[in-house]
């Protein structure tokens, strides 16, 4: 049974325990992934949000309603199968952080940047054990090796769900320090997410709002607040 069956074809949704964690099961049958793999998360949280998407939809099945359904498929088809090459992308952010790298003007740029960024950094050196080098402008700063491999060791002890929700922390945010703050609950997700639009917020200040720029910058906080909310419910064991 493909997971993305375009009508509505159950009654009934239930969670039910396997060996190796829940399922979601439509009239009795298991939900499988796109690619038919079974569809069995680690947590019953999970498994009970995923259900209440299934139970959520109308005639037509629709994809874009079922946030976690789509993020647990990601985990499952794209991140289980090849783990440690998305563990190396990801752990890649660490060496061309976005918080290493510093405007050098104007000065109220400047300031808002370190006022927003270097309490992050300094919480990364001390949880992480990754102390990150700055620079000015855009070019490549080389970051201390032993904290490159630091922050690659954290990277890869995560689970392949907990690494496809920090993919799309990193990958939103533009830095694995925010991501990782995110997951120890360093600060709210929006806080989060207004340090990583320093620049951003910035520019509109001085040149006003581009509506395309911020209908996108507005799809990215949500899918950034998702991510957050999946990594909780892999560990959720409710």
């Amino acid at each position: 049974m493909s997971g993305w069956t375009a009508k509505r074809f159950w009654a009934d949704t239930t969670v039910e325990t396997e060996e190796n964690g829940f399922s979601v099961r439509l009239d009795g049958r298991a939900v499988k992934t796109p690619a038919k793999t079974a569809l069995i998360v680690p947590t019953r949280a999970m498994a009970e949000a995923i259900e209440t998407e299934w139970q959520a939809q109308g005639e037509k099945i629709d994809p874009l309603t079922m946030p976690v359904t789509r993020s647990a498929n990601a985990a499952l088809d794209k991140v289980t199968p090849q783990k440690s090459e998305v563990a190396d992308l990801i752990a890649a952010y660490g060496e061309t952080d976005l918080l290493c790298y510093r405007a050098d003007g104007p000065t109220g740029l400047v300031a808002r940047q370190a006022e927003a960024w270097d309490s992050l950094l300094d919480w990364a050196e001390q949880a992480l054990g990754a102390r990150l080098a700055q620079t000015v402008g855009v070019i490549p700063v080389e970051q201390p090796p032993a904290s490159v491999a630091r922050l690659r060791e954290h990277v890869g002890a995560l689970t392949p769900f907990e690494l496809t929700a920090l993919h799309d922390l990193v990958g939103m945010s533009g830095s694995l320090i925010i991501g990782f703050a995110a997951i120890h609950g360093w600060a709210e997700p929006d806080e989060l997410w207004r340090r990583s639009r320093i620049d951003e917020t910035w520019q509109e200040e001085q040149w006003g709002v581009d509506v395309e720029a911020s209908e996108l910058a507005d799809r990215k906080k949500t899918d950034f607040v998702h991510a957050l909310r999946f990594y909780r419910l892999a560990g959720e064991s409710v």
